[in-house]
């Protein structure tokens, strides 16, 4: 009701106040509503696209990515740090040699092939038990539904992507997909981001991110895009850099809410 009242005589001044008297509202409060839904309902009219991350946030792959290794770890009587394995959690695996590290922390040789081949099997064995992250599908229908564009951007490679997106039936969900195939630099750099607005046809300020990891979020942020960050089982306990919004879950979120929350977020930037 306070939303239709406000947006229906914010244009003159004069009715303003005196509806305000007649139907009891205090002027003043009204007066500082009336900035954030003014605010509220221009983000709502300019966002235009929804841009996902994949791993952790589509998917839940992080946490049987740490915990394949960590598995190997433990084999060797070590253990793998979260503060050490999360720096990299949201880019390439490039950035960090676990092998190299294990060989460090035990002070001696592994036989690196035998437990790449197993610690993979074990890896794909456990995402394999792994649904689709709650809330997901549903915003994808309604952003649809909605018009807005659906892309994808993650540091991972298309095969890998591609083929979980299809046994999950979501392929054909999204207007883009860019991978680790398709830039020089993954995220935190903002090259996946850039590439997945040129490829929809927005700019950054007319899309938000939904990602889970500080890597993801920075590189949407450099994007010059909203980000709303979700975070995993792993990446709660990680230091983000600040967004435009954090959610536990996005289930039960739905678009209107998500818009709502860039608003605000947005006023008081």
């Amino acid at each position: 009701m306070l939303t239709h009242f406000l947006l229906m005589y914010q244009n003159d001044p004069v009715i303003f106040k005196y509806r305000c008297r007649a139907v009891g509202f205090n002027v003043v409060y009204i007066l500082q509503m009336r900035q954030f839904v003014t605010c509220q309902t221009e983000v709502e009219s300019m966002i235009k696209a929804i841009i996902f991350d994949f791993d952790g946030t589509i998917l839940e792959t992080e946490l049987p990515d740490y915990s394949s290794w960590n598995e190997i770890y433990v084999e060797h009587g070590a253990e793998l740090p979260l503060s050490v394995w999360g720096q990299f959690i949201g880019t390439t695996a490039g950035g960090f040699d676990p092998y190299g590290y294990l060989e460090q922390v035990i002070g001696q040789t592994i036989n690196s092939d035998e437990i790449r081949s197993r610690r993979r099997k074990r890896y794909e064995q456990l995402v394999l038990q792994e649904a689709v992250m709650p809330g997901i599908e549903s915003l994808i229908r309604e952003a649809r539904m909605n018009g807005l564009k659906v892309g994808l951007a993650t540091s991972s490679s298309r095969q890998w992507v591609e083929g979980h997106l299809t046994r999950l039936r979501l392929l054909e969900q999204f207007d883009c997909i860019l991978t680790s195939d398709h830039v020089v630099r993954v995220k935190p750099d903002p090259e996946l981001y850039i590439r997945a607005l040129a490829a929809l046809g927005v700019e950054g300020r007319e899309a938000f991110a939904i990602e889970d990891s500080p890597n993801g979020s920075r590189a949407a942020k450099r994007a010059g895009m909203y980000c709303i960050v979700v975070p995993n089982t792993l990446t709660k306990q990680l230091a983000f850099d600040p967004v435009d919004a954090t959610y536990d879950c996005l289930e039960g979120k739905n678009l209107a809410a998500i818009l709502a929350d860039l608003g605000q977020d947005k006023e008081k930037a």
